[in-house]
């Protein structure tokens, strides 16, 4: 197969057009998606039971913080289950991934890392993979604590294989960590899952990854240096490095087929990043001897600040991708709080060579004429991140009805994807603001900091994520909105 290329005649045919619709393509020729929908997305309206915010969408504010009403919470169409929570006196509690798995046995388990930034709790006894039983929602009970290497600072990279029953991490740190992959097998007691295998090189440079749904190969990525890597997990003993491509991605995920990858920040050595971009990685899939892999098409946007991770499904047999940026930005450069936040957006795949952004997940506080206004409520200048988004998920890849997205001070925010050309807002999580035991202005002022990638209990109407500083929380969606 021939390495796809873009013509040139195509790129000033896709600049005429887009050009027509305040378009057009970037410095290295990739197409520019519009922003279809300007504004945050509409919200429905919050049943009964609902402790709805009072104000913007997406805000709390520093008076709701003086008058106790953030140290209640804000919830609309959603309720507590349960919750997990040890103060820790030294770091973190939650952080970037909530995993779910449900063994042959029928025992349910929920898997989370505590560690935000490497260093901050490995003298406490908290950090790790914490495993949860689930059997009673209400009261999650911890089973075990994974602390092997790649477990006790995975970063954003646990992954669950649901069809393989076997859990994955990258050592990685916010920049990039030295890429020992740890394995673990789910069955046949998810409470208590048992190592497979230590590969203390096999990843390279750890921060985020991907998996493979049928659990066979590991894809370790660092958005700052172009070594995307594959790996055979398959070995009872010691994961394989199968090679190192030179591409920068920051989380992707892999088609159900295993043949192409999904790259958020995508692009080949350091190249500028391209947004999403799709490669063809069937020759890995196939295990083919010395496997390459081809460029199959790209899109950017001008929201872009940096892409986190992109996931396929298909509405009513279309297929589409849902991404989501972190961080905020000012004139191109990472801020605090930047006036240009990148939140979430469904992709349009059906002509994987041209994708196109149809519609946008975007709350209030995140549109440029707020940023002002909300400056000075606590956390909101946080240098990670503040009101930004960071993590989507979607409880099936055919014919999801939500997306559930953290959104960091924002909560957990979850929008009626049924129409994926006009997403809603339907409900959100914002947990009560718990006192910290170390407070620091601006750094590490009391707030949500809801990071975590959110997993899903259909049949309960649950949705799990963790907060990176009051833990681990199962939410139940309520007034029919799912």
């Amino acid at each position: 197969m021939k390495r796809l290329t873009i013509k040139w005649a195509w790129v000033a045919g896709v600049s005429l057009l887009l050009g027509a619709c305040g378009g057009g393509v970037d410095a290295e020729g990739n197409p520019i998606a519009v922003e279809p929908l300007a504004g945050a997305t509409p919200q429905g309206v919050c049943g009964p039971g609902s402790r709805p915010e009072p104000g913007m969408q997406g805000r709390v504010s520093q008076e709701d913080h003086d008058s106790g009403r953030a140290a209640e919470g804000y919830t609309c169409n959603a309720e507590l289950v349960g919750e997990f929570f040890e103060r820790n006196p030294i770091g973190t509690v939650g952080g970037f991934k909530v995993e779910r798995y449900v063994d042959k046995a029928g025992h349910e388990c929920a898997y989370y890392d505590t560690t935000l930034v490497v260093g901050t709790n490995l003298f406490d006894g908290e950090a790790g993979v914490n495993v949860l039983d689930m059997s009673d929602p209400a009261n999650p009970v911890r089973t075990a604590r994974l602390i092997t290497p790649a477990m006790l600072s995975p970063h954003e990279s646990l992954v669950v294989s649901q069809e393989a029953g076997v859990l994955a991490a990258v050592l990685g740190t916010p920049a990039f960590g030295p890429g020992a992959v740890d394995v673990y097998d789910l069955e046949p007691d998810c409470r208590k899952p048992k190592l497979r295998g230590l590969g203390l090189l096999s990843g390279i440079l750890g921060h985020e990854s991907g998996l493979s749904p049928d659990g066979k190969t590991f894809y370790s990525s660092s958005p700052g240096t172009p070594t995307l890597t594959a790996v055979d997990i398959t070995s009872k003993l010691t994961p394989r490095r199968i090679k190192t491509f030179p591409y920068r991605s920051h989380g992707l995920s892999i088609s159900d087929d295993g043949n192409r990858a999904y790259l958020a920040f995508g692009s080949k050595n350091y190249q500028p990043s391209q947004g999403v971009l799709i490669l063809d990685v069937s020759e890995i899939q196939a295990r083919k001897p010395d496997p390459q892999v081809y460029e199959v098409g790209r899109v950017t946007w001008p929201e872009q600040t940096i892409p986190q991770n992109a996931i396929p499904f298909t509405r009513d047999g279309k297929p589409f991708l849902l991404e989501i940026d972190e961080y905020s930005a000012n004139d191109g450069l990472i801020a605090s709080h930047g006036r240009k936040v990148g939140a979430g957006r469904i992709i349009d795949i059906s002509d994987e060579t041209r994708p196109v952004v149809i519609s946008n997940l975007r709350l209030a506080v995140h549109e440029p004429e707020n940023r002002d206004e909300i400056g000075k409520d606590p956390g909101a200048r946080m240098i990670a991140q503040g009101y930004a988004g960071h993590y989507c998920n979607i409880p099936t890849r055919v014919n999801p009805d939500i997306a559930a997205c953290s959104m960091i001070v924002s909560g957990l925010r979850v929008f009626d994807i049924r129409d994926p050309y006009n997403p809603r807002e339907v409900a959100y999580f914002n947990a009560p603001v718990k006192p910290r035991l170390v407070q620091v202005p601006v750094l590490l002022e009391p707030s949500n900091w809801a990071m975590s990638s959110p997993s899903f209990v259909p049949q309960r109407k649950e949705i799990w994520y963790s907060d990176g500083f009051s833990g681990f929380y199962a939410v139940r969606l309520t007034n029919g909105v799912w």
